[in-house]
């Protein structure tokens, strides 16, 4: 933890400004080039998917595609935008962490009934400064664990179209990516969609949207790089020499983020 606090304290050095560059930068380059040969429905199905970047072109090495059906390659889409999209917030959120504006001391104030003395507010019981992400998870009681799960498995299944009956499934020809609106869901206490809260954009037209999904595809293939690799260099350390001396070491289990409150095999 000492070494955990001297990094995070510490201004971000000239290699992180270059890989919080890198997260916020253009699309990345997709993880596309040729693929094995397929039926000739599965192929046209593939070629036609958005997320196929040239001049690489279709990338699919394990052979996924081979006989799929149209219903298990929207499916594998589906998966892919939904994995980008945590991979992206992961990864901003890894940086946020890390920071001492979120990692340090907190000194919100909070005032007690009956006293006249302000106290600093920790941001949850159990909160320990200036410690890696990682360490801060870990630190959340496990209640505070339970309702984020069950925050996103509520998120996660209006997303699939639970309660909407003009929702499309994504299997059966909606669109891969598409969320619902969700105002007046959770028995009426969500006020705001997750896909524009706020309505100020102003509409776009085919190709935009188009591009944008193209983007995101792209931005997220990158994140999910991004956020493995800061996990990688915390778990051993110099396995990404880029990020050397940058990412604290953690000796714990991102893959078992229940191992420090209970275990099913004890």
């Amino acid at each position: 933890i000492d070494r955990a606090a001297i990094v995070l304290r510490r201004p971000f050095p000239k290699k992180m400004k270059f890989v919080l560059a890198l997260a916020l930068a253009a699309p990345a380059v997709a993880f596309v080039g040729p693929a094995p040969a397929a039926t000739p429905t599965a192929v046209k199905a593939v070629t036609d998917m958005e997320g196929i970047t040239m001049p690489i072109g279709l990338f699919d090495p394990l052979g996924f595609s081979n006989g799929a059906s149209t219903e298990a390659l929207q499916w594998y889409r589906e998966a892919e935008i939904k994995h980008g999209r945590v991979a992206m917030a992961g990864f901003l959120g890894f940086c946020a962490q890390s920071t001492p504006l979120v990692a340090g001391e907190h000194s919100l104030p909070f005032r007690l009934r009956g006293e006249n003395s302000v106290f600093p507010t920790p941001p949850y019981r159990g909160f320990v400064a200036d410690v890696s992400p990682q360490e801060q998870w870990d630190n959340i009681p496990t209640i505070g664990k339970f309702q984020i799960l069950v925050f996103v498995g509520m998120l996660e299944s209006y997303g699939e179209g639970a309660g909407d009956e003009s929702y499309v499934h994504y299997t059966k020809g909606g669109m891969p990516g598409y969320y619902p609106p969700i105002v007046g869901k959770g028995g009426g206490q969500i006020g705001l969609n997750l896909y524009k809260p706020f309505d100020i954009f102003p509409e776009q037209d085919e190709a935009q949207k188009t591009r944008g999904r193209q983007v995101e595809i792209n931005n997220g293939r990158l994140a999910m790089l991004g956020l493995f690799s800061l996990i990688s260099e915390a778990t051993v350390p110099g396995s990404v020499p880029a990020l050397k001396d940058i990412i604290p070491p953690y000796d714990g289990n991102v893959m078992i983020p229940f191992s420090g409150d209970f275990s099913i095999f004890s």
